[in-house]
């Protein structure tokens, strides 16, 4: 068996470039993983897919990004066996924060161990992009430079030590309607992108906490990330800002004790909310 830890991300920086005729969009993304893990166990079977999750409210067939990774994997691979699969979650549900991408990036690793077949981690990322935007990146995990539709990646610097709490509001986002209410915007101000790059190249840990910006906060109305960004603030965040299409809220302190008495206060309004650090 083979056991991976698979870690959330959150999005430093994210713009739309663009709507591509395909419907797709072009991205400009700082993406960085954080210490909160699902686990992922994967032992060989004699045939066929087997996946089990600790969340009940997630489908175990097809329509699971982990189910599809080991499927995938397989088809490119052209290995006649099969694989169970058990995912144990601890990244909250359409979140932001990659949790289907990540279990099936973690498939994805686990199962090129598990079968010795020596694929690099760019062969994994070409099988992982036609599942989701976020699988390269959490293939490599880090911080890292996305563009395109995700799967253009550029390793940088990593981010200073910090401390980074994550707050779920209540209320879910639906991926598609963000797109969709940026593709209707005809005004969008788009984030510093090459002053944030710069930053990050040059180790300006000041200069990236100032740009840092989702411009997805443009479009989608979440009326708990006002509530969480004043506390987060109050409490002496360095910057807060929505991770991905949203909801969860992402705040980065300097010490520990003043993330941890964030979370503290968060965790008497909110139920999920994690004191989290970059890995």
């Amino acid at each position: 068996m083979i056991r991976i830890e698979a870690p959330a991300k959150i999005n430093l920086l994210l713009d739309i470039i663009k709507r591509l005729p395909n419907g797709y969009h072009v991205l400009f993304m700082v993406m960085q993983a954080v210490s909160l893990y699902d686990t992922i166990e994967v032992e060989k079977a004699e045939s066929g897919i087997t996946l089990t999750c600790s969340e009940p409210s997630l489908p175990t067939d097809e329509k699971n990004l982990a189910y599809r990774a080991a499927q995938a994997f397989f088809d490119a691979t052209g290995i006649q066996s099969g694989c169970s699969v058990a995912v144990t979650k601890r990244i909250p549900l359409q979140a932001g924060l990659a949790g289907g991408s990540t279990d099936a990036a973690g498939v994805l690793r686990a199962l090129n161990l598990l079968f010795d077949t020596g694929l690099t981690t760019e062969e994994l990322c070409r099988i992982g992009v036609k599942l989701g935007a976020d699988v390269p990146f959490c293939l490599h995990g880090g911080t890292m430079l996305a563009q395109d539709i995700g799967q253009v990646l550029a390793p940088l610097p990593r981010l200073k030590d910090c401390f980074i709490v994550l707050a779920k509001p209540t209320q879910g986002i639906s991926t598609a309607e963000a797109y969709a209410a940026f593709d209707e915007s005809t005004n969008v101000r788009h984030p510093d992108n090459w002053g944030m790059l710069h930053a990050l190249a040059t180790e300006d840990f000041a200069g990236v906490v100032s740009r840092t910006q989702n411009v997805f906060e443009q479009f989608i109305e979440v009326p708990e990330r006002i509530t969480i960004k004043s506390v987060m603030r109050r409490h002496g965040s360095l910057c807060c800002c929505m991770s991905g299409s949203g909801p969860t809220v992402f705040g980065i302190f300097d010490k520990e004790a003043k993330a941890a008495a964030c979370a503290d206060e968060l965790k008497k309004s909110f139920d999920q909310v994690y004191l989290t650090h970059p890995v």
